[in-house]
């Protein structure tokens, strides 16, 4: 495939429908030196001489190696990962770092299982057939009895505040019907006021419990509307760990989907009034369901097979006698999104970068003479873009004693400290424990200035691989860097890049990249680390944290 130079973040739809379906009431590297140099007068000589060997040219060779076309988009249960996790392994070997893996290996094998929507699922309405991924979707419902297929007459509900009314007689008209409603709330109702009356779930039970033949879910069209996004993650693959299993219902659960404003369009072709005007209706309260007068046929057909990944895990022994037991664990995951239809997912940014920044650290880390007093484990992890797994299964079987894990530092993004020389710095989780004075302390002598999540309600602490040992009691840190500027113009980079590139096979190795801003965020997370290996104290969580009271 030809090799592109083009120029923490989906909160699915998927989690809002089946949280109301389970509820159902029944069931150059020499200037670079120099700057470092300049940079970090304050630090110890050890902490100098560490950063002067994270390596700026280790860290593009690194990136362009996992993000190269070769790798295939290093997919979790496809060939591409697996070369990626064996080019892992040989880099730790390489590097002198003991096997953490299983049978003295560095790789911790996992087993999955794979869901693939095959050709014959469909969606069509007349005579139109629309494409999987780009038109519609499915909304992924974990039940074993997944297959199936519906037709039958459209009906509209608008947002479905009908079914609020006490006199409407709207419930008896959906039995057999393919219900068409927009994704909530109107305009008038303030989207937090909407989900703590969880009119989303009151407005889903009411629909399989009347009989729907299938719901289909169309965007509002404001400024949030993420219905294409959506659309293009519920078209690809799913994948999940093997041991997860499928839940029953006691009853039939209709197909779920949503569709684009393409599709939309054509759906109301043959009614009274647009697309357009009926979703200006919907806003107001005089607003009637009405059909569609067109017949829609729905298929669902899953192939499923099970296959492993593996994380890469080595380690550094430690020189103290009595802390090396300990450890500190440097993390970052090396998934992408794979190959889906052809197209290569290189995933340069996230995270290739962020897996090449710490590979850079423990390179450093191995050509110390004398290392550091706590040992520092090196954690590659799959299936992070499906739901934090190589992390999490890690955490649940870990190779290392979990208690002895005194912190850990993770890497993940969307290359934002690659728009420039790093001037802030997110430590998502700073809030939490004693290793948010420790970053700021070493942000300080970099020159750097330490910001608050700039978007909170993503909730992006809890959403990489560091979470994972957050839940086992372990304090733990994500490193994001950016350039100068307010937290509003970052977001607007961010915003920006996430619309062109984020999880899209765009996620190349670019031109314009500022590779010293990559090797600030090495430097910081390695001196954090060693900081972390040498204080006799491991960090703990302040008392005003709510993981203060998890056992590690």
């Amino acid at each position: 495939m030809k090799k592109r130079y083009k120029s923490i973040w989906l909160k699915p739809f998927a989690a809002l429908t089946l949280a109301a379906v389970l509820s159902l009431p029944i069931f150059s590297q020499m200037a670079a030196t120099k700057k470092v140099s300049a940079a970090v007068g304050s630090l110890s000589k050890t902490e100098r001489e560490l950063a002067r060997n994270i390596s700026l040219d280790s860290i593009k060779k690194y990136t362009n190696a996992l993000a190269a076309d070769e790798m295939e988009g290093r997919g979790t249960m496809q060939p591409g990962g697996d070369k990626a996790a064996n080019w892992l392994a040989t880099q730790f070997k390489n590097l002198g770092l003991k096997p953490l893996g299983d049978k003295g290996s560095y790789l911790q094998s996992i087993k999955f299982k794979e869901t693939v929507m095959t050709p014959e699922t469909m969606f069509q309405v007349g005579e139109d057939k629309f494409k999987l991924g780009s038109d519609y979707g499915f909304v992924p419902l974990p039940f074993k009895k997944s297959n199936g297929s519906a037709s039958g007459q459209m009906l509209f509900i608008g947002y479905g505040m009908e079914l609020f009314s006490r006199s409407t007689t709207l419930a008896g008209k959906i039995r057999g019907k393919i219900i068409i409603i927009i994704d909530g709330p109107p305009a008038s109702i303030p989207k937090k006021d909407w989900e703590k009356s969880g009119a989303n779930r009151k407005i889903f039970q009411t629909l399989v419990l009347s009989g729907a033949k299938a719901v289909i879910t169309i965007g509002n069209g404001r400024k949030d509307d993420k219905t294409e996004e959506y659309i293009d993650y519920f078209g690809r693959r799913r994948v999940a760990l093997a041991s997860d299993r499928d839940s029953s219902a006691p009853f039939h659960i209709p197909p779920m989907m949503m569709i684009s404003k393409k599709v939309a369009i054509k759906l109301f072709a043959k009614s009274d009034i647009s697309f357009a005007e009926a979703r200006k209706k919907s806003e107001t309260t005089a607003f009637k369901s009405f059909k569609l007068n067109q017949t829609a046929k729905i298929v669902t057909k899953y192939e499923k097979r099970r296959g492993t990944s593996s994380n890469v895990v080595g380690f550094i022994e430690g020189s103290d006698p009595t802390l090396k037991t300990q450890a500190v664990l440097f993390s970052a995951h090396y998934d992408a999104y794979g190959i889906e239809k052809g197209k290569i997912y290189n995933g340069a940014a996230d995270n290739a970068l962020g897996t090449a920044e710490m590979l850079s650290v423990a390179e450093a880390f191995s050509k110390m003479k004398i290392k550091p007093k706590r040992s520092m484990i090196f954690l590659a992890a799959t299936g992070e873009e499906y739901g934090l797994y190589g992390s999490k299964y890690w955490a649940k079987k870990p190779t290392w004693n979990l208690a002895k894990i005194a912190g850990n530092l993770n890497l993940d993004g969307i290359g934002t400290e690659v728009y420039g020389p790093v001037k802030n710095m997110v430590g998502f989780g700073a809030e939490h424990s004693t290793l948010g004075a420790m970053l700021e302390d070493v942000a300080k002598s970099y020159g750097v200035k330490l910001m608050p999540d700039p978007q909170p309600e993503k909730k992006v602490f809890t959403r990489s691989d560091h979470y994972s040992f957050v839940q086992k009691g372990v304090p733990a840190l994500m490193l994001m860097g950016a350039p100068e500027g307010t937290a509003k113009e970052i977001v607007k980079k961010i915003k920006a890049w996430e619309k062109a590139n984020y999880h899209q096979p765009t996620d190349d190795v670019m031109e314009d990249w500022h590779w010293e801003g990559a090797k600030t965020v090495a430097d910081m997370m390695g001196i954090l680390g060693l900081r972390i290996s040498n204080q006799t104290k491991a960090p703990d969580w302040l008392p005003t944290s709510k993981y203060a009271k998890i056992k590690r």
